[in-house]
């Protein structure tokens, strides 16, 4: 399996986030799995954020964030390069928080962006 070790990683995790991941991907389901990030048509504002925990594949950018591997596919790569993710456990407005230095425009649900 091709993937690509990448010293600047194209998806950041902060430390709430890394420990977030690091729970799930201890799930039996998820064992040995990554997170992937991507991005697809749709959402409001014309492009959407995806994660899954899945297999690394043939051509991913992949980096090593506290103890999660993190992989992105080329083509996503290029509008989530520079993208900050935190995680949030708040009863109001918990969950994943992403920050994209490419979104010109975000939706209010945070899930949905312009280029």
């Amino acid at each position: 399996m091709s993937e690509t070790l990448i010293s600047e990683p194209v998806v950041t995790l902060t430390e709430a986030a890394s420990a977030e991941y690091k729970a799930l991907l201890a799930l039996p389901e998820n064992q040995g799995k990554a997170v992937r990030f991507y991005v697809e048509q749709g959402g409001c504002s014309g492009m959407q954020y995806g994660m899954v925990m899945d297999e690394k594949r043939d051509g991913d950018l992949a980096s090593e964030q506290g103890g999660v591997t993190v992989v992105v596919d080329a083509i996503s790569a290029d509008f989530l390069r520079g993208t900050l993710v935190d995680f949030s456990d708040a009863l109001s407005g918990g969950g994943f928080k992403i920050k994209n230095p490419n979104a010109k425009e975000s939706c209010g649900c945070g899930k949905s962006f312009s280029a």
